[in-house]
């Protein structure tokens, strides 16, 4: 049965309906003012003080990132390089499937509890490379309902034969609108050049998914070792396919920014991430001057993705250090790019309210203090939810995910499973300390 929800108001960040209808299934059949609603049976949601609006996007995470809530390891980083060294790469080596897949149920969970339900994550994983992308999918698409594109980071830490044989089979057995595969690397300056001639063999027509001069360091270690920049040397190699994610490129210059635009690439940025790791932020005025589409990702370091839009917008004031160069227009540019790259990678329609587009869908409850329309629903929506942005109901392809703020009880049960998981790992990364 068809649901319709009613008597509410609706934003795709687009068109503002004051008191509207929506009616879906799989895919949204009609919308409009209320004075065009006709019942004909459907399954009725009183919309009453309430936004309806798109679920939302993020375009670049680390789902295996998820147990690191807590962990206690000896951590003194004097720049990224220890940051990775004494923390993340100690807990990607040692993660087996089991410790995968219920990362990926925390993770599904906590995002559409957050009105995300389409995730683009970049994965790693020492002790189970093979199946760890399956693992995944199971997780956050077959057993949580989302959308999911998962890559795994080649890199010379791993086997990057059995690294690469994963990328390409998840890449080739995964065409849905469900879930897709990218060929996953994790940066330049843990790619040898003999790595990146075999992932060339395998590659295709795959796009790639990498860090690119997420810090200096990056940027530095390829001058010095092949005495060119990073972007360079992975266009010498063919590698940069279209709809590839360069990931961060914080310190790209303008010639490598010309060579992702040219090669029909996106750039994912992750503000609050590039804050906590001191590495800085990028420069977006840059990144429109060359037109290159720029996609919002959290790097794993929440399940909110509103969080990532005000800290883009904050940070890039204080970037600029003046007020008017970076608005809520450009911000809405940032989250229609990232609508519209899942639409091309996933092939469907989703970021907007409109007839035949795909039900991914979420309501919130927002009472106005001011007045709404139009012109002025983003600010509503940016100064008076995006910093706790929890939806009451949460759709993918029509079919409820959340429901009166609560997800199925058996993602529930899997999901206070999660923990015992969680030790064993943490387990696992004190023996190797030790």
């Amino acid at each position: 049965m068809a649901k319709a929800i009613i008597h509410t108001k609706i934003y795709d960040f687009e068109n503002f309906i004051e008191n509207g209808f929506v009616i879906f299934d799989e895919k949204i059949i009609d919308f409009g003012d209320m004075s065009q609603f006709i019942n004909h049976g459907y399954e009725i949601l009183d919309g009453k003080d309430m936004l309806v609006m798109p679920s939302l996007v993020c375009g670049h995470t680390h789902i295996y990132s998820t147990f690191a809530r807590g962990m206690s390891v000896y951590f003194d980083p004097k720049n990224f390089q220890d940051i990775l060294d004494q923390l993340w790469w100690k807990l990607d080596k040692e993660l087996e499937n089991p410790m995968i897949y219920y990362s990926g149920i925390v993770s599904a969970v906590d995002f559409m509890k957050n009105g995300v339900t389409t995730i683009i994550d970049h994965h790693a994983s020492g002790a189970d490379i093979t199946y760890s992308l399956e693992s995944l999918r199971k997780a956050v698409v077959t057993d949580a309902g989302l959308r999911g594109a998962f890559a795994f980071e080649v890199s010379d830490r791993f086997d990057t034969t059995e690294a690469i044989e994963e990328n390409r089979i998840f890449y080739e057995e995964n065409q849905t609108k469900t879930t897709r595969g990218l060929f996953g690397l994790h940066a330049g300056m843990s790619l040898s050049e003999e790595t990146l001639k075999s992932v060339k063999k395998s590659l295709a027509n795959a796009p790639i998914h990498i860090h690119v001069a997420e810090s200096e360091l990056d940027e530095k270690d390829s001058l010095k070792k092949y005495e060119e920049r990073i972007i360079h040397r992975l266009d010498r190699h063919g590698l940069i396919n279209k709809k590839s994610i360069i990931a961060h490129a914080i310190y790209t210059n303008d010639e490598e920014l010309k060579i992702i635009k040219e090669k029909n690439a996106v750039i994912a940025v992750n503000f609050s991430s590039n804050m906590n790791n001191s590495v800085g932020i990028p420069n977006l005025k840059k990144f429109r001057e060359k037109g290159i589409p720029v996609i919002i990702g959290n790097d794993g370091i929440s399940s909110s993705i509103t969080t990532e839009y005000l800290a883009i917008y904050y940070q890039t004031h204080l970037f600029d250090k003046k007020p008017q160069i970076f608005g809520l227009n450009e911000l809405k540019q940032m989250i229609d790019d990232t609508y519209e790259y899942a639409n091309n990678l996933f092939g469907i329609q989703i970021g907007r309210i409109k007839k035949g587009y795909d039900s991914d869908l979420l309501m919130i409850p927002y009472i106005e203090p001011t007045p709404i329309s139009k012109e002025n629903a983003l600010g509503h929506l940016f100064f008076g939810l995006f910093n706790s942005f929890k939806p009451m109901h949460v759709f993918v392809k029509g079919d409820y995910v959340v429901k009166n703020y609560q997800v199925s009880q058996e993602l529930n049960t899997l999901y206070k499973e999660a923990k015992h998981q969680a030790k064993k790992l943490w387990e696992k990364v004190n023996k190797e300390v030790d």
